[in-house]
């Protein structure tokens, strides 16, 4: 694939210098109504156009990389969105497996009896 590209660029090069050696007229641009000052013959409207494709190429490429930057910052955020439910959830069922132990412990020992590690505070 990566031949193919290379053989085609080379191709439009070959191309392009042939069109601008073979032409030597006078040529104008008018874009909106005027003519475009300075262009006089047609190797410079054809490097005119040589100069907006540049252009354009590169406002698409500026334009994928933002999507391509996007699409991972969403991916990412799904990720994190997924990993803070999970998370979530096992401190849930930690709460609850806690919840349980103390519900077994307070049971275990009788209401009123008190630990014999622990003393009892008296009121006055």
């Amino acid at each position: 694939m990566m031949f193919l590209g290379l053989a085609l660029a080379v191709a439009a090069v070959v191309v392009g210098a042939a069109v601008v050696l073979d032409n030597t007229g006078d040529a104008r641009i008018s874009a909106f109504g005027d003519t475009v000052p300075g262009i006089t013959s047609e190797w410079q409207v054809f490097l005119a156009g040589v100069v907006v494709a540049i252009l354009f190429m590169a406002g698409i490429t500026i334009a994928a990389f933002g999507f391509n930057r996007s699409a991972r910052v969403r991916r990412e955020l799904r990720d994190l969105r997924e990993e803070h439910e999970e998370s979530i959830h096992t401190l849930e069922l930690e709460k609850r497996q806690l919840q349980r132990e103390l519900a077994r412990f307070r049971q275990s020992t009788a209401p009123g009896a008190a630990d014999p590690g622990r003393s009892v505070p008296t009121t006055r």
